[in-house]
C-alpha cells in the first residue's frame, strides 16, 4: 500500500492539450487517464483539480471585467473536467465531477462530505470551477480542496522536472531543488504555485510534490515513490540536486 492513501493532483489545462497548446487532445487525456487509473488500482484515493489554460486564460479577457473573465475560466475548467471524466470512465475508473458553481445537469455541486464518501468508495473526484470565486487561481482551489478532504499530498504536474532556482527554460544555469521548505519558496519568489496556495499548504502542513508531466507514468511514480521531482514540505531541509 502506498504511504499516501489520499492525494490531490493539480493538472494544468495545457496538460490536456498536448503539443497543440489549446483544446483537448484525445491521446493526451487518454494517457493521463490510464496513469490515474493505474494509481487508483494501487489503493490510492485520488482527487483532481484541473485548470483551463488550454481553453481560456484571464489575460485573454484584457479590457474585460475581471470577475466576468474569471467566471468564463470557471466554465472552461468544467469542460476539461468532463473530458477527463469521460476518459477515466472509458478506462473503467468510476469518476465524479463536482463543481463549485452549481450546474446540476452536468455535474454534482461540491459537497465536502459527499466528495469524501466518493473517495472512500474508490471513485476519482474531479473538482471544477476553482473555488467558485473570481480572483482565486485553480492552484489555490487545489490547496483548499486538499485541506478540506484531508489529502496527505498534492501532486503538481508541470512541464519541467521540479522546482528550479530560476526558470530552466530561460536560464541554462538553473539548478533543481530535490527538497525545499514552504518559506524558502515564498522568500525566494519561486513561481511554483501562487502565494495564497503555498500559504494554505503551509498552514495545513500538506506537502507538495512538483514533477514533470511529459511522461504520464510520472503520476504513478510521484504518488507512490519519493524519488521524483521536488518535495515542498514543512520542516524540510532545502537541498539542490
Amino acid at each position: 500500500m502506498p504511504d499516501n492513501k489520499r492525494i490531490m493532483i493539480k493538472l494544468s489545462g495545457e496538460a490536456l492539450a498536448g503539443e497543440k497548446g489549446f483544446g483537448i487532445a484525445l491521446n493526451e487525456v487518454t494517457a493521463i487517464a490510464r496513469s490515474i487509473g493505474e494509481t487508483a488500482e494501487l489503493g490510492v484515493e485520488i482527487a483532481i483539480v484541473v485548470g483551463a489554460g488550454n481553453i481560456w486564460r484571464g489575460k485573454l479577457g484584457k479590457g474585460m471585467d475581471r470577475a466576468t473573465a474569471d467566471h468564463m475560466g470557471m466554465l472552461a475548467t468544467t469542460i476539461n473536467a468532463l473530458g477527463l471524466q469521460d476518459a477515466l470512465e472509458s478506462h473503467g475508473v468510476a469518476t465524479r465531477v463536482q463543481t463549485a458553481v452549481e450546474m446540476r445537469q452536468f455535474a454534482e455541486p461540491y459537497i465536502r462530505r459527499r466528495a469524501m464518501r466518493h473517495l472512500e468508495k474508490g471513485r476519482v473526484v474531479i473538482f471544477a470551477c476553482g473555488t467558485g470565486n473570481p480572483y482565486f487561481t485553480t492552484d489555490t482551489a487545489a490547496a483548499l480542496r486538499a485541506a478540506e478532504i484531508e489529502a496527505q499530498l498534492i501532486l503538481k504536474a508541470t512541464r519541467v522536472d521540479g522546482v528550479y532556482t530560476a526558470d530552466p527554460e530561460k536560464d541554462p544555469d538553473a539548478r533543481l531543488y530535490t527538497s525545499i521548505s514552504y518559506m524558502d519558496v515564498i522568500q525566494k519568489g519561486l513561481r511554483v504555485m501562487d502565494t495564497t496556495a503555498i500559504s494554505l499548504c503551509m498552514e495545513n502542513k500538506i506537502p507538495i510534490r512538483v514533477f514533470n508531466m511529459d511522461d504520464k507514468r510520472n503520476i504513478i511514480r510521484a504518488a507512490t515513490r519519493g524519488d521524483i521531482g521536488t518535495l515542498i514540505a514543512p520542516d524540510i531541509k532545502t537541498e539542490l540536486k
